[in-house]
């Protein structure tokens, strides 16, 4: 691709052109006939008149392929302990769950919440949505409030709710949810993690596993490219929370892109995933190394991960600053050991900031590897300032989030919506069109999508985050905006 000025001057200067290519990675059943549709700003669409489905891309395709026999997901343990899924069974697993809720009458369009812990079947539950050509809808905050559940039920009305019973997530901020909202799901498939007492109360509630012992396969249905394929809901300063809508070929299309000519990890090689990651970043690591072909590696919050990193070769590894500081704080035990082989990783990620001086310090005394900041909010599904260091990018200060990624057309603008010279401060804002991928709407409030975002500042998209750029295009992030 080419060093990053050029690629990121690109994917500015022409978008169509440099998406347009980008499409061909991906498997469509009616390919697009536009790559950017600019017929009604400031509702931009990508890949219009195409038709696809994005877990046939993730699973089916690379199983067609003759890659079936790869690692697709691999669940490690707190005692370095893992549970591998190929691709082939990845796929057997998740069209099983789809069939589960085709049963319960789940369709192409209908939502279903998804609010469960981070493992193999919050991936299996979010992909079999995607196979249906239904919408997940999620929480960006892990355990949010039953108010909070009860609101993202209201605004989306799911036909299915999947949760889990135990320690840690689930049953009881649902089941308190389910009572508060106004609609009524149908049904709620509620997986029983180990411990639980809590019992399935038939007929709306359906136990995780007896209806997988009986359900049949579910086929993948094609749906619009501009079809949405999840709703993170998100907190937002101003108001209740907001639904941020994000589609199935622009998803698709940009995530596939992203990871392996941003971070370099491209199909048969493997990512790591802390289970820390915001929940509003997940499906972006789920869904990337996916559509590229790669193997993702969960990893366990609160635990060094470096020969789970070993064991599984991992090339990039996403974990968040407060993980890096308690490693750090931990002295010699949070360092690698002197046996583990760590040649193949090449940086570790934190979709959270900037991981600043003393931790970029510390991994690259202990580890020999950089650690990467990026800037990422719910609303745009990737980060929209990172190292990518696939780009052979120029070099980043501690304290920054990185640069621009390809696709978003930073600026920094003043209060009166005037851009600020390099290193002023302002409100960081994207030049439409957005790249693909990011939020089209929010759910069913376009109203509120244009006075948060278009309105107060034509022609861009505002983040609400308050930072500065250098000369150089290097962002930092310093706070929020009051809007």
């Amino acid at each position: 691709m080419g060093a990053y000025p050029t690629v990121y001057r690109r994917s500015i200067s022409d978008p169509a052109r440099f998406w347009g290519p980008a499409a061909r990675d991906v498997r469509w059943s009616v390919p697009p006939d536009r790559v950017l549709d600019d017929g009604a700003p400031p509702f931009y669409r990508w890949f219009t008149g195409g038709e696809l489905n994005t877990c046939d891309n993730a699973l089916d395709r690379h199983v067609e392929q003759g890659r079936g026999d790869l690692p697709a997901l691999v669940v490690a343990g707190p005692g370095g302990d893992a549970r591998s899924y190929t691709y082939a069974e990845l796929t057997a697993l998740t069209a099983r769950f789809a069939g589960v809720l085709a049963e319960l009458g789940v369709e192409a369009g209908n939502r279903v919440l998804v609010h469960l812990p981070p493992g193999a079947r919050a991936v299996v539950a979010m992909l079999a949505c995607a196979r249906l050509g239904a919408v997940h809808v999620i929480p960006a905050d892990a355990d949010p409030e039953p108010e909070e559940l009860a609101a993202m039920i209201d605004a989306t009305g799911p036909k299915v709710v999947v949760t889990a019973a135990g320690a840690g997530t689930g049953k009881p901020a649902m089941a308190t949810a389910l009572r508060l909202a106004t609609h009524r799901a149908a049904h709620c498939v509620l997986w029983r993690r180990p411990g639980a007492g809590a019992e399935p109360a038939p007929p709306r509630d359906v136990d995780w596993d007896e209806a997988m012992a009986s359900a049949g396969p579910a086929r993948c249905v094609p749906v619009a490219a501009t079809d949405p394929l999840q709703i993170v809901f998100a907190p937002d300063r101003t108001g209740p929370l907001k639904g941020v809508v994000r589609d199935n070929g622009g998803s698709a299309v940009a995530l596939r892109w992203s990871l392996e000519n941003l971070y370099g990890v491209g199909p048969g090689e493997a990512v790591g995933v802390s289970t820390a990651v915001p929940p509003a970043a997940l499906p972006g690591a789920v869904y990337a190394p996916l559509l590229t072909g790669s193997t993702i590696v969960l990893c366990p919050a609160g635990f060094a991960p470096w020969r789970t990193i070993a064991r599984h070769r991992v090339k990039a590894m996403l974990i968040t600053r407060a993980e890096l500081a308690a490693l750090r704080a931990a002295g010699p035990d949070g360092e690698p050991p002197a046996d583990c082989d760590l040649t193949p990783l090449q940086a570790l990620h934190l979709p959270d900031g900037a991981p600043g001086g003393e931790i970029a310090r510390w991994t690259a005394r202990a580890l020999g590897r950089p650690a990467a900041g990026a800037w990422q909010e719910p609303e745009y599904g990737r980060p929209l300032a990172c190292a990518p260091h696939a780009l052979e990018p120029p070099p980043v200060p501690a304290d920054s989030v990185g640069l621009p990624a390809p696709g978003f057309d930073l600026r920094v603008l003043d209060p009166a919506g005037e851009p600020v010279p390099p290193g002023g401060q302002g409100e960081l804002a994207v030049r439409l069109p957005l790249p693909p991928g990011t939020l089209s709407s929010l759910w069913r409030e376009d109203d509120r999508f244009m006075e948060r975002y278009l309105s107060r500042c034509p022609g861009h998209c505002l983040t609400g985050v308050i930072g500065r750029m250098d000369e150089r295009g290097r962002v930092w992030v310093t706070g929020r905006s009051g809007g």
